[in-house]
């Protein structure tokens, strides 16, 4: 099977995002450097363009490459359902979840060396009501910091920004009461303090749910379990340094559509931005497109 990547694109960059508006013109000069002809290089400083040029520019080009965050990936890998233009994707986000679930690097030289000498790969998407999503969501003490975080903290300090916000709203978070019904008609309860919902392994930058792949055929709801905001920074800090037993500290469930319930209600971050609240069903689409991916 031939998985060469196209030679043709469309550069879209998200201006609004961390690094978006700063590195969009080094972008396109490296893109065509490393041999990708630009049909055409847009950046976006209106949220409401975003859409429509997206959708544009996969109804005329073989590859369109998205740069933005994790949030603005998310946002527009729907538009590419069903289509036979490759999803490319340069991460100039905060955490850039989905790029470390590719296993690509997150500088810029390492992206553009995947989208000029990497292979198409088919995988899969998270749906969440409807909504497509490309690699985790999240309720609980996630959702409460992606809500609540300044826009300047976010952008000028990045990760660091994000860890003062946390400290700061873990003392206005509260456990909650997590319900899960499995693809059997079985239903799962327990308290819980986060809850991930993933097509990919990382979240927040961290590689929180280890047993996914991207092409499993499954979606994961990964539950960090108990009423204590300790054990949840146990868990955090025991999978960021790949500590023995830090399996236990979660709970797993999986299946190919889920019902997700919470009590209280809970708002839910799908990669980063608040876009759902629970009750949810939970579905998995399966190689749903192809992505630019670097060679195993």
């Amino acid at each position: 099977m031939n998985d060469a990547l196209p030679k043709q694109a469309i550069l879209i960059v998200n201006a609004m995002s961390r690094r978006g508006a700063d590195v969009f013109d080094e972008a396109r000069a490296k893109l065509e450097l490393a041999g990708v002809e630009l049909i055409d290089a847009i950046a976006i400083d209106r949220p409401e363009q975003m859409d429509q040029t997206v959708i544009d520019a996969v109804a005329r080009a073989p590859m369109v490459i998205i740069g933005g965050g994790d949030g603005s990936l998310s946002s527009n890998v729907d538009f590419f359902v069903g289509k036979d233009t490759v999803f490319a994707f340069l991460p100039l986000g905060t955490a850039n979840s989905f790029a470390k679930t590719m296993k690509m690097g997150t500088d810029l030289d390492s992206a553009i060396d995947v989208i000029a000498n990497g292979r198409r790969r088919r995988i899969d998407l998270g749906i969440i009501d409807g909504d497509y999503f490309v690699n985790a969501a999240a309720l609980g003490l996630s959702p409460l910091i992606a809500d609540t975080v300044p826009h300047k903290l976010k952008r000028y300090l990045g990760m660091v920004g994000y860890l003062i916000w946390a400290a700061r709203s873990a003392f206005h978070f509260r456990p909650f009461r997590l319900r899960v019904t499995l693809d059997d008609g079985r239903i799962e309860k327990a308290w819980a303090t986060e809850a991930r919902i993933a097509n990919g392994t990382h979240h927040g930058g961290v590689e929180l749910v280890e047993s996914q792949e991207v092409d499993s055929g499954e979606i994961v709801i990964q539950a960090v379990t108990g009423k204590s905001l300790w054990g949840l920074a146990w868990s955090w800090f025991a999978t960021l340094f790949k500590l023995s037993g830090r399996e236990r500290t979660t709970t797993e469930w999986r299946g190919k559509t889920l019902k997700l319930e919470a009590r209280p209600q809970q708002k839910i971050s799908i990669d980063g931005e608040i876009a759902a609240r629970t009750p949810v069903t939970v579905c998995i689409a399966k190689g749903a497109i192809e992505v630019a991916a670097p060679h195993e």
